[in-house]
């Protein structure tokens, strides 16, 4: 079951894709952060499986202050063109204040529990860990965040529990990067990182032409583990 839920701010207000599970109950809420290509239907299926695992699941529209409801497709030239144009232009700052706005709004929406977990990819890899430092959030798990290590600094503000996965041959975050991700993330109490060696960036996103359906399903995998253990 889908539906839409508004989120104002002190600007304006903005769309968030949802999915419920299909019995009508109580559930842990789930946000889903995009990739740079909008709320499109690989994200928008990400979030029906989180449904059919037993989270109610948000997909905020990040790209709402530019182009609000953009959908972009790794496919066309021209897509991916603007995708990256708008990744250049973004604000992460004000992106983190609308995460923040979506917690907040996720835990008094009908059916939550008041639990929140985000987990993103690509740009929402990064708005994941940053909203893991500023935001209330109760658990994250952020996958391949380009230009995570820009912003490590951060770290020491990060409470809650925190799950990073890494594609160990990921073209946009070099070895450099991935060492002072690691680096930074492996002595926190709370904190786990997981390298997948020879994989590229959007390694996780079904239909991507990364794609990989073994090493997708072992991060998933640690994902559901870890969202089970700290959500419910």
């Amino acid at each position: 079951m889908s539906e839409t839920l508004t989120v104002t701010t002190a600007d304006r207000s903005f769309d968030c894709y949802v999915a419920r599970p299909n019995v009508v109950g109580t559930y842990p809420v789930i946000v889903v952060l995009q990739e740079i290509f909008g709320v499109n239907g690989g994200i928008r299926s990400i979030a029906d499986n989180y449904a059919a695992k037993g989270y109610i699941a948000v997909a905020p529209d990040l790209f709402w202050r530019t182009d609000p409801g953009i959908q972009l497709s790794e496919a066309s030239e021209a897509d991916v063109a603007k995708a990256f144009s708008m990744y250049q232009a973004y604000d992460f700052d004000h992106g983190v204040q609308d995460i923040a706005a979506t917690i907040s709004a996720a835990r008094t929406m009908e059916g939550s529990t008041g639990k929140v977990g985000v987990t993103g990819y690509c740009l929402g890899g990064l708005m994941t860990y940053l909203a893991a430092a500023r935001t209330d959030g109760d658990a994250f798990a952020a996958y391949y965040g380009g230009g995570t290590d820009q912003y490590l600094h951060e770290a020491k503000h990060i409470g809650a529990p925190l799950l990073y996965h890494l594609a160990g041959a990921d073209e946009y975050i070099g070895p450099e990067a991935q060492a002072q991700i690691k680096a930074a993330l492996e002595g926190k109490a709370d904190a786990e990182v997981h390298v997948y060696p020879g994989r590229d960036h959007a390694f996780a996103r079904p239909g991507g032409s990364h794609y990989d359906h073994d090493d997708a399903t072992l991060a998933n995998s640690r994902t559901d583990e870890f969202f089970a253990r700290t959500l419910r």
